[in-house]
């Protein structure tokens, strides 16, 4: 299909490329292989050694933890998650002729629209995996945290779906400000709890300080693994940060490659956002492999000012939660006890990017440009007026570089090919951009990034 335009209305039909049900992905593509160097360890928080295969099996599912480190480059999809995949999957690719045209830009704009699931994200992905392997191995309870509530929403789904129990700690600034997110994890039959909150003894800690914590996602990580350590059935999920989640989260980038073949084109550009980085992972990695046989690829993650952590982080050692309970990764990192502030983009309020994404960063894979949240709302109200679908507010900062992108090509009139990761909807998002279109937004100020001193326990570690 494509645009009409008429003198007294515009009509911006979208340009459609589908998948039939048969090309869901039966294998998930795995990048370690084919990076430059593997990653390093992670570290047992009270030895500062590699983690041990004990440390590991108390937090995650066996099958998880040989995906984490597996050397091989593709790993079969369980039946019953490929089968569930269907549900929505494959999903569109669409090309965004209005955009185009809005920026004068010579260059073709695509976006893989992963929208459509059940839980309105791309989340889905790897809950479906999660919970599967967790019903698989008999566990009574998966724990995990969430930020803006999209991967909550995704794991509650999909645990109801596998008959697996769930127990979701919500930062409290998006506990408070997305109720709608609560409620539909909460139709799902599983607890949704505020973070920090009184339930665990990390919670309380922090709300004898400070009454109004608004709570981060390291927050959140800690109370769900203080729940882990102290219930034996229990294990932790997570909706970024490891490898097997970025693993499962490829079947979106295996799709685009094909539907951008049946076109006949390569992308120039690749755009997604970044908190932790599961959808920029998931989208890119399975094109990776080109850009370092030397094809012309540009690879750009967006993430809001407010928590820049690939933009202004350090790569580093840190641990993935508040408190160090959890191991230390090396990544890119603005201090584990950064609490950024309470943006309306939640899913993006983390201080340390997925190891795999920080050492693609280290290694010049992919660039990063960090955006205030006016100009991420204004973007996103633009392309809801211009195409009929409004965008979450994580996925508004991928379509707020991928006009920037755009109108680079434009000033240099190159016709190049922008393909950008439609991540979630924000049809739960609603209050935000009420807020915006108000004019009573503001731009959160970056705050002092909290990096913490060197640690001499870490000395040597510095990484290869």
């Amino acid at each position: 299909m494509r645009d009409d335009e008429g003198k007294n209305g515009t009509v911006h039909c979208l340009e459609r490329h589908d998948l039939p049900l048969t090309k869901i992905p039966k294998r998930w593509y795995n990048v370690l292989p084919d990076l430059p160097r593997v990653p390093d360890d992670y570290l047992d928080p009270a030895t500062r050694e590699p983690v041990g295969q004990d440390f590991m099996e108390r937090l995650l599912p066996k099958a998880l933890i040989a995906q984490e480190m597996s050397p091989e480059r593709w790993i079969t999809i369980p039946e019953e998650v490929r089968s569930a995949y269907g549900l929505w999957r494959p999903t569109p690719l669409f090309r965004a002729h209005a955009l185009e045209r809005h920026l004068d830009t010579p260059a073709e704009i695509y976006f893989k629209y992963e929208g459509t699931s059940p839980s309105g994200s791309h989340k889905l992905n790897s809950a479906l995996a999660q919970a599967y392997y967790a019903r698989l191995e008999g566990v009574d309870r998966l724990v995990t945290d969430t930020g803006a509530g999209q991967w909550g929403s995704a794991l509650s789904l999909a645990c109801s779906l596998f008959g697996v129990r769930a127990l979701v700690y919500m930062v409290r600034a998006s506990f408070e400000t997305k109720p709608y997110r609560r409620h539909f994890m909460e139709t799902f039959g599983q607890r949704v709890l505020p973070s920090p909150g009184p339930h665990t003894a990390y919670g309380r800690s922090l709300l004898e300080k400070d009454p109004d914590h608004p709570g981060s996602e390291a927050t959140a990580v800690t109370e769900a693994l203080q729940t882990v350590r102290q219930n034996p059935g229990d294990r932790f999920s997570m909706g970024a940060f490891a490898n097997h989640v970025l693993l499962h989260q490829t079947v979106v980038g295996l799709e685009t490659r094909e539907q951008l073949e049946d076109i006949g084109k390569q992308p120039d550009f690749l755009v997604a956002s970044v908190g932790c980085g599961s959808n920029m992972g998931g989208f890119a990695f399975p094109f990776v492999g080109d850009k370092l046989a030397g094809a012309d690829l540009s690879i750009l993650a967006a993430e809001p000012a407010a928590c820049p952590t690939l933009t202004s982080g350090e790569y580093r050692y840190d641990f993935a939660d508040a408190s160090g309970l959890g191991p230390l990764a090396r990544t890119y990192t603005l201090g584990h006890a950064f609490v950024p502030p309470p943006i309306h983009s939640g899913g993006l309020r983390y201080h340390g990017a997925a190891p795999l994404v920080g050492l693609a960063r280290h290694e010049g894979i992919l660039d990063s440009r960090a955006y205030a949240q006016k100009e991420v709302f204004e973007a996103g109200s633009l392309f809801a007026r211009l195409h009929g679908l409004l965008p979450a507010p994580e996925t508004a900062h991928a379509i707020r570089a991928t006009m920037d992108v755009a109108e680079e090509c434009r000033r240099t009139r190159r016709r190049a090919v922008i393909v950008f990761c439609y991540s979630g909807h924000g049809l739960l998002d609603l209050g935000a951009y009420g807020s915006f279109t108000a004019g009573e937004m503001a731009d959160a100020e970056p705050y002092e990034c909290a990096l913490a001193a060197g640690d001499p326990v870490l000395a040597g570690r510095g990484g290869r």
